[in-house]
């Protein structure tokens, strides 16, 4: 065995397997492999292994559609079988909301080259005659849907490895994983040690155990989990090809064929977890007893729609675990707060995604960055407030919901609440409907009494007229919004200045009071985050960001070393904050403060540290409503008592308090992008508008990157679109993000965000476009239809800044 290596491989299931094939078709073909048992043990190789390639996510379709796409090249590359049968999928929508998921889908397939749309009742019942499509809204069809075989797919990846010189080693169980002083680690086994600069935990249901010996917890729960298999069915055996499969989410139950018979599984409310304490070492190919009784109802939902399932005979029943993270999305990256440890954990559907993770995983490794946003994907997006009784909440709620549509703007109650700020009562008391924010209870909108909640679908929701209410208000008066989600952090020390310069792609204030805006760059060159930076002292430096990037962003500032005597801290928990905002909001705050807030003492983009209502707080000119306003940031300890300050002066002037649904449309009407949604490492800063906020003449984090990114043609550039008020009317619906956009009938770009613009009395939305600027009409698809729209020049609130900086 070898002692070095480029990388070290924890767990031999198919996702380890295709993260070793991915390194070694990468060019590192020093890496190994090390496997407890033998390779597929745990949950690979009992899965159904089904594969599809849609997936609410775009980012995560593309994954899986290349997933899909590389079972038979990897077969023809190593002349290992992956078993790959693609008879084709039919999805079913039985409900509204199911056909506006479905449409949607077959729109962002068009627009990607994707193979999957509409085909009528009559071209489903020949393909799949074993279906009752009595009331069946519509089917979709996905020619390349199918099955694999969960070893030969394993094997094929591990042939492919092997054949570019990478080591696997099974019946190896890692029994220590030390970090050295220079970084490197130590994986100690029973046949020998191996020093490596990267750890790759892909152990599965081991994948908390393995996660541990360096430390580190992951929020994972393994579940029970049950499918059956017919035996042999005469209708299935009459028929001459092979079925294609039958997706039902709406009866919660997947279903293809096996054989001569059919596979049938499901996700049941009566869900049981397993190994809680911690996964036995000694499991392997090991299976539970049988318990079909749980899964009844959704049997009976399957029988209903196939009626020959009821007459079949069971010929076996597999009742196995899985492992799942909190949001049954893969808990995947580099560990932030330790170098050179790599996690690819909690994967449910993993046969269709395990290509393309292992291609993301080994450039992440490599390169240093995915060529996709992954972040729905990052081991980042948890932190220490996801703890074990979050993790079972969270997953109890997933695995029951599995098939569930997600909404947009969903927010589930599970788990909740994880972390609450000192006004969450008070919050609540006034009528706050609230959303979850890296753990945080934060106000989503504000209902008449306490006790509201949202309903859910792809159409205008019961918060729809709230909402509206809010953005008038703070448009005609003003509004507070409490904005203590937002990652604070302070930076202090003679070496601050340098440091901020070297880190941030923007010159640093140099002047006490003054601010800054500026873009993070990425690997690649693109946005890995925008900040607001302050300078309130000589040499100290508050800066501001996004909440539910701040752990992801740990791995960008760790890469410039702080100089002697210069800290760096996060101040997020114990900082709170409110923007107050609105024609009002200096006639607010001048109530509340004996410092001068006039635009010639108080400028757009200055800040102080002043007293409001005799509390201390930085205050910032700035507001991302994009009117006249101010952020006020203060001690935790002091929020309620701000709160209750502003609130109280604030009826005086016709304020209260908003939510962040309403700042989401406020922002749009402004036309104001936001990280995660129109800023990402996948865009370049001239394609988002953020160029001029990038300073050449000097060096800072991933310069040459953007420098080569800027100097490329712009391949998309950042829009407002203003959709036609008849088309949303009709739909009683708005954009919300993820719809693709079409002109002409050519596919030219998507959605980013969207929202109706209440003040403004516009359907908004922005978005990425290639081939088309303003005045240009083009259709965006929202419900998966066509919604006329234009691309507007300007944006329609306050387009010269004069009320921003009033």
């Amino acid at each position: 065995m070898k002692t070095n290596a480029q990388a070290v491989v924890i767990g031999g299931g198919v996702i380890g397997c295709s993260i070793l094939y991915h390194l070694t078709k990468s060019g590192w073909s020093d890496v190994v492999l090390l496997e407890r048992d033998e390779l597929t043990s745990g949950s690979t190789w009992h899965a159904a292994a089904n594969i599809h390639g849609l997936h609410d996510s775009t980012n995560i379709s593309r994954i899986q559609h290349y997933t899909m796409t590389l079972y038979k090249e990897l077969e023809a590359e190593t002349g290992q079988s992956c078993g790959v049968f693609q008879p084709g999928s039919l999805y079913l929508a039985q409900t509204e909301e199911r056909e506006h998921q479905l449409r949607l889908q077959a729109a962002k397939a068009k627009l990607y080259g994707m193979n999957f749309y509409e085909i009528s009742i009559e071209e489903a019942q020949r393909l799949n005659p074993l279906v009752n499509y009595d009331g069946i809204r519509c089917v979709m069809y996905e020619p390349d849907g199918g099955n694999v075989d969960p070893s030969g797919v394993t094997n094929a990846y591990a042939v492919g490895a092997r054949q570019r010189g990478a080591e696997i080693h099974r019946f190896t169980p890692v029994t220590a994983t030390d970090q050295q002083e220079d970084g490197t680690w130590i994986v100690r086994t029973p046949k020998g040690d191996i020093q490596t600069p990267w750890v790759v935990n892909a152990a599965g249901l081991w994948g908390r155990e393995v996660a541990m010996l360096a430390g580190i917890e992951l929020p994972l729960q393994p579940t029970e989990h049950q499918y059956f298999v017919t035996e042999t069915m005469a209708d299935v055996a009459a028929h001459d090809t092979r079925l294609p499969s039958v997706s039902d989410r709406d009866g919660e139950y997947y279903l293809r064929q096996e054989g001569q018979g059919l596979l049938v599984g499901a996700y049941e409310k009566d869900m049981k977890f397993w190994a809680e304490d911690g996964t036995p070492l000694d499991f392997a190919h090991d299976l539970f007893p049988d318990d079909l009784e749980r899964i009844e109802e959704n049997m009976m939902n399957a029988i209903e729609r196939v009626p020959a399932v009821g007459d079949a005979g069971i010929k076996r029943v597999i009742n196995g675990p899985m492992i799942w993270s909190p949001d049954a999305n893969v808990l995947m990256g580099p560990v932030p707060e330790v170098d050179g440890y790599f996690c690819c954990n909690g994967i449910i559907p993993g046969f269709s995604q395990s290509g393309g993770m292992g291609l993301m995983a080994a450039q992440w490794i490599i390169e240093g960055e995915t060529q996709y946003d992954m972040f729905a994907w990052d081991v980042a997006r948890f932190d220490t407030w996801a703890t074990k009784d979050f993790t079972k909440a969270r997953v109890q709620d997933q695995y029951a919901h599995r098939f569930a549509i997600h909404f947009p703007n969903e927010e589930r109650s599970a788990g909740r609440p994880a972390r609450t700020r000192p006004i969450y009562d008070r919050q609540k008391d006034m009528g706050a409907v609230f959303g979850l924010n890296v753990g945080w209870e934060h106000p989503l909108w504000f209902a008449e009494a306490p006790g509201a909640t949202d309903t859910n679908g792809f159409t205008r929701q019961n918060w729809w007229e709230p909402v509206g209410a809010e953005c008038r208000m703070l448009r005609d008066r003003a509004g507070i919004i409490d904005i203590s989600n937002f990652a604070k952090y302070v930076c202090k020390g003679p070496g601050a200045e340098g440091w901020l310069n070297a880190v941030f792609a923007n010159s640093m204030p140099r002047s006490v009071g003054r601010s800054c805006l500026t873009p993070l760059i990425s690997k690649r060159g693109g946005i890995a985050g925008d900040f607001t930076v302050i300078r309130v002292a000589d040499d100290e430096f508050w800066i501001i960001g996004s909440g539910m990037a701040e752990r992801y962003h740990k791995r960008f500032f760790k890469q410039v070393p702080l100089p002697d005597g210069t800290r760096f801290e996060s101040r997020t928990e114990e900082t709170c904050g409110f923007n107050v905002a609105g024609p009002k909001s200096r006639e607010i705050l001048q109530r509340l403060t004996n410092t001068s807030l006039s635009p010639e003492d108080f400028p757009f983009m200055r800040s102080q540290q002043i007293e409001i209502a005799g509390i201390a707080v930085l205050a910032l000119r700035v507001s991302f409503t994009g009117d006249l306003g101010w952020e006020a940031h203060c001690a935790a300890k002091d929020q309620l008592r701000l709160y209750e300050a502003l609130i109280e002066t604030g009826k005086e002037f016709g304020a209260g308090p908003v939510g962040s649904r309403a700042l989401m449309s406020l922002r749009i009407e402004k036309g104001y992008g936001s990280w995660g949604r129109e800023y990402s490492p996948e865009y370049w800063p001239h394609e988002v508008g953020l160029d001029r906020l990038c300073k050449f003449d000097k060096s800072f984090l991933n310069k040459d990157a953007a420098n080569s990114a800027m100097t490329s043609p712009a391949r998309e550039q950042l829009v407002l679109l203003h959709l036609d008020e008849a088309d949303t009317a009709a739909s009683n619906a708005d954009a919300t993000g993820g719809e693709p956009i079409f002109m002409d009938g050519r596919g030219i770009g998507r959605v980013t965000s969207g929202a109706y613009g209440y003040s403004v009395g516009m359907s908004l939305a922005l978005g990425y476009v290639s081939g088309a600027g303003a005045g240009d009409r083009v259709e965006v698809m929202v419900l998966g239809r066509p919604h006329r729209a234009t691309i507007l020049k300007e944006p329609p609130f306050d387009p010269t800044g004069t009320i921003l900086r009033g």
